[in-house]
C-alpha cells in the first residue's frame, strides 16, 4: 500500500508538471500575440516619422524668405514677427494618410512656445479682447499625431481672429485644403497675416497686432505643379472664396516675403507665381452655403 501510495504521488507529481509546463507555453504564446502587433505599430510609427521627417526636411529647406526668427517645430515651422507678438507665416506639409488619421482629439489647452527665444505671446494676452485665438496651423490637419496636436496650440501658432472670420471663411478655406490634400499626394501649405496696415492691437502687458488680412498659399508639387494663393480681408465675409483668390506675387508684395524661391526652377516660377486659375482646383459648393447660412452666425 505504501509503494502504491508513493506511486500515485509519482504519477500526479508528474502530471501537475506537465500542466504547469502547458500553461507557461500558453502564457508565453498569448504574450507573443500580445506584443506582435504592438512591435509592428512600433515599427510602422518609426517609418512614418522618417517620412514625415524627409518632408520635413524638404520644407525646411524650402521655407519663406524671414525678417524675424524662424521656429522648427517637428510637423511646421514659423517665422515669429516680435515686433507685432505674431507668427509672420507658418509653413508645413500636409498629405492624405495624415489627414485620414484622425487618433487624437482637438486639443482645448494654448500654451507659449518655449522656442520663441524673445517669448511668445500668452493665452491671458487675448482675454476679453473680443477676438479669439485663431490658429494659421490647423488643429483638424494635426489630429494624426498627439505631438503634432499639442505644436498647434502654441500661441506663436495664433493670430487676434473675429469670430465671424475664424468660424466662418477662414474655416471654410481650411476645410478645401484638406479635401485637396486627400486628393493629392501632399500639399505644401503657407498662411499668414497682412501686417500693413493693422486694425489695433489688444494685450495689456504684450501688445498683440490685429492682421487687416490674411493670407494662405497652397501648392501641389506634383507631376504638374499647380499653385493657389488666397489674400482675404478679416472680416465676415458672404462672398464665395474664388473672389479672393490672388497670384503668390500678389502676395509677396503685400507680405515682403518670397515664396518657394529656391524650390521652383525659373521656367516654373514664372508659370506658378503668377497663376490665378481657379479651374485647376475643386471646389466645393456645399460648404459656402453652410458659411453664409450658418457658420458665420454661429
Amino acid at each position: 500500500m505504501a509503494k502504491f501510495r508513493r506511486n500515485h504521488i509519482q504519477r500526479r507529481g508528474g502530471f501537475q508538471i506537465a500542466w504547469r509546463f502547458i500553461v507557461l507555453i500558453g502564457l508565453i504564446v498569448l504574450g507573443i500575440l500580445w506584443v506582435a502587433p504592438r512591435w509592428s505599430s512600433l515599427f510602422l510609427s518609426s517609418a512614418n516619422q522618417a517620412d514625415s521627417d524627409e518632408s520635413l526636411y524638404a520644407l525646411r529647406t524650402y521655407l519663406p524668405s524671414s525678417e524675424g526668427e524662424v521656429v522648427h517645430h517637428r510637423f511646421y515651422a514659423l517665422s515669429y514677427a516680435e515686433e507685432h507678438e505674431l507668427p509672420a507665416w507658418t509653413a508645413y506639409v500636409t498629405k492624405k494618410e495624415n489627414i485620414r488619421e484622425k487618433r487624437y482629439p482637438r486639443s482645448s489647452y494654448f500654451f507659449e512656445d518655449p522656442k520663441v527665444t524673445t517669448g511668445s505671446a500668452r493665452f491671458y494676452d487675448y482675454k476679453g479682447s473680443g477676438y479669439e485665438r485663431g490658429h494659421l496651423v490647423p488643429a483638424a490637419d494635426m489630429r494624426f499625431d498627439s505631438v503634432a496636436m499639442r505644436e498647434t496650440f502654441y500661441m506663436s501658432n495664433m493670430c487676434p481672429m473675429l469670430r465671424p472670420f475664424n468660424n466662418g471663411i477662414w474655416r471654410e478655406l481650411e476645410i478645401l485644403v484638406r479635401n485637396w490634400a486627400y486628393k493629392a499626394d501632399s500639399l505644401y501649405v503657407i498662411s499668414g497675416p497682412i501686417l500693413e496696415p493693422i486694425m489695433g492691437t489688444i494685450g495689456q502687458s504684450t501688445k498683440i497686432s490685429i492682421p487687416s488680412s490674411f493670407f494662405k498659399i497652397i501648392l501641389d508639387y506634383g507631376a504638374e505643379p499647380r499653385v493657389i494663393a488666397f489674400i482675404i480681408p478679416h472680416e465676415l465675409s458672404e462672398k464665395p472664396l474664388q473672389e479672393y483668390v490672388v497670384s503668390v506675387n500678389e502676395v509677396e508684395k503685400r507680405t515682403g516675403f518670397t515664396f518657394f524661391n529656391e524650390m521652383l526652377t525659373e521656367e516654373e516660377k514664372e508659370h506658378l507665381l503668377f497663376s490665378t486659375d481657379t479651374s485647376l482646383w475643386k471646389w466645393d459648393r456645399k460648404y459656402y452655403d453652410l458659411r453664409v447660412r450658418k457658420w458665420n452666425y454661429e
